[in-house]
């Protein structure tokens, strides 16, 4: 098994490279194999639900969390309790997930459909742990498949997600209105998509979903082929939707490639920032725990500072 590690986020830890991920045959494995280790290197367990409110405190018991120990209380009583917390509501946690035919590349072993399963399932089953109901919708040009949010879903997410496959051209605006109209009730939506498309459009149909009031969060996952666009030799490169060729020279129009990339992507962050829309890329030779600990300890520290808005894990190495 390879291994990456970040020294700075991590100290001793290793993270599982995607290739790795993509010789297990089993999504609910390599959902949790992914969960428990972006958990194991967090502070505490964060929430991806609507909100945590104080519930009491109770007495410690051996074997809890020090870190929920209220250190004020024992400063006025010296004695140790612990806070307890319960959700708001079990939030409806749903995965918006493009399955349109730009979705099926990939450079090397991995395509961004494939990570993207990857994330969706891990998102899925680590919500599905703090016992919100979980659904699924995928799209191309309109919605594909829809499993309603519901507590014993799990199984159907997972099914769902494994038997999705690229076919069409994509198109953002039409299947994500038909979501927002059939996934009614206030909730978590994780949309995830290469958004190949104009961002003005990308962000007119996310921000759909967050005026009916749901806490919407994107992923933007891209190969990294498409950012940093490593080709040498001249050649004719075909949309994957459209199927149009053009001739380009790699080494003359590379600058201007990622140029225009870097472009897209601060477009992209901006647009979703105005609009208090959480926002992060991945590219696929990123080890999925190690950019899901990233986003959640960011998520978590400007939660806790009252500031939502982008959450750009590597995105300034990725348009350098």
């Amino acid at each position: 098994m390879r291994l990456r590690q970040s020294a700075e986020t991590a100290p001793g830890r290793g993270f599982i490279d995607p290739r790795v991920l993509a010789r297990i045959d089993d999504l609910e494995l390599i959902a949790k194999h992914v969960v428990d280790g972006f958990i194991n290197g967090l502070h505490r367990s964060p929430y991806l639900g609507l909100s945590m409110d104080f519930a009491e405190h109770r007495q410690y018991m051996p074997g809890d969390d020090i870190r929920r120990v209220d250190w004020r209380v024992f400063a006025r009583t010296d004695r140790y309790y612990v806070k307890e917390f319960e959700a708001e509501t079990n939030a409806n946690f749903a995965v918006l997930l493009d399955v349109s035919k730009s979705m099926g590349w990939g450079s090397g072993e991995v395509t961004k459909l494939e990570y993207a399963k990857y994330l969706a399932a891990s998102l899925t089953y680590f919500s599905h742990s703090q016992r919100d109901r979980v659904g699924l919708v995928t799209f191309d040009s309109d919605i594909v498949e829809y499993v309603p949010p519901a507590a014993k879903h799990m199984d159907l997410v997972l099914h769902a997600l494994d038997r999705s496959q690229p076919s069409k051209q994509g198109a953002l605006a039409p299947p994500l209105k038909k979501a927002a109209e059939v996934l009614g009730r206030r909730g978590v939506l994780v949309l995830i998509s290469d958004f190949y498309e104009d961002p003005e459009s990308v962000i007119d149909a996310v921000t759909s979903l967050r005026y009916r009031g749901h806490d919407v969060i994107v992923f933007h996952v891209l190969d990294r082929a498409e950012i940093d666009f490593p080709f040498d030799e001249a050649a004719s490169f075909e949309d994957v939707e459209t199927g149009e060729r053009i001739p380009v020279v790699p080494e003359t129009q590379r600058a201007q490639y990622r140029e225009l990339v870097a472009e897209h992507v601060a477009r992209l962050a901006k647009g979703f920032a105005d609009h208090r829309i959480d926002y992060a890329l991945f590219d696929t030779s990123t080890p999925l725990d190690y950019a899901l600990f990233s986003y959640l300890s960011d998520r978590e520290r400007l939660t806790r500072g009252g500031v939502r808005g982008v959450v750009s894990h590597g995105l300034k190495e990725a348009v350098s």
